[in-house]
């Protein structure tokens, strides 16, 4: 049976990369019967920012921690294997200050465990989480795809230098962008971004 992990982080209710994103998922999810779409919704229900408490626990065997650590570990487990799982993965985002969501984030450093989704080697770390598709939607009010403006997209550079340190180097955006720019430019980004979304699902 084939995962699809959809993580969904903008705060707004209009939102543009969200729907584009669920869309993508679905579409994917109807193109490979018996699929199933695990969402996270991180900013309707944002997780946890890490501690003290979690960064002890999680440089200990699981059967060395106490109670009150495998409390602080238990959300994080959650989202790992959801991960695992997964056989794609759809992320959407704003470009919020040229990087990605506050919540986003948060998800990054619950998932990202050495010994767990990476581990360090002699010849240097090794990603652990490997052969799944990665779909970046990510939303903005200017064009940072390309142009002027490209080098304080620091989003996507992220997403694929953490994503390609835990293994997975197979990720396409899909930019819904020039969504200042009027009412014309933004129903062309987003009439763009929905026919990529079916050149995907058709594709699958």
């Amino acid at each position: 049976m084939s995962s699809i992990l959809l993580l969904t982080s903008s705060p707004r209710a209009d939102s543009l990369s969200t729907p584009i994103a669920v869309d993508l998922a679905e579409k994917l999810k109807n193109q490979k019967p018996g699929s199933v779409v695990v969402r996270r919704d991180l900013a309707a229900n944002p997780l946890p920012h890490i501690d003290d408490l979690f960064t002890g626990a999680i440089r200990k065997p699981a059967e060395a921690r106490t109670a009150e650590e495998i409390a602080a570990v238990k959300i994080s487990d959650e989202l790992v294997a959801e991960l695992f799982a997964a056989d794609t993965i759809v992320i959407s985002t704003g470009l919020i200050n040229f990087n990605i969501y506050s919540s986003l984030k948060t998800w990054i450093d619950n998932i990202a465990r050495a010994g767990v989704t990476f581990k360090y080697t002699e010849s240097g770390p090794v990603g652990l989480v490997a052969g799944k598709k990665v779909y970046v939607v990510l939303a903005s009010g200017g064009v940072y795809s390309q142009g002027p403006a490209a080098p304080l997209n620091h989003a996507v550079p992220y997403l694929k230098s953490v994503l390609g340190f835990l293994g997975i180097t197979d990720v396409e955006t899909i930019y819904v962008e020039g969504l200042a720019f009027g009412p014309e430019a933004a129903e062309k980004a987003i009439d763009a971004a929905k026919s990529r979304v079916q050149e995907i699902a058709l594709a699958a």
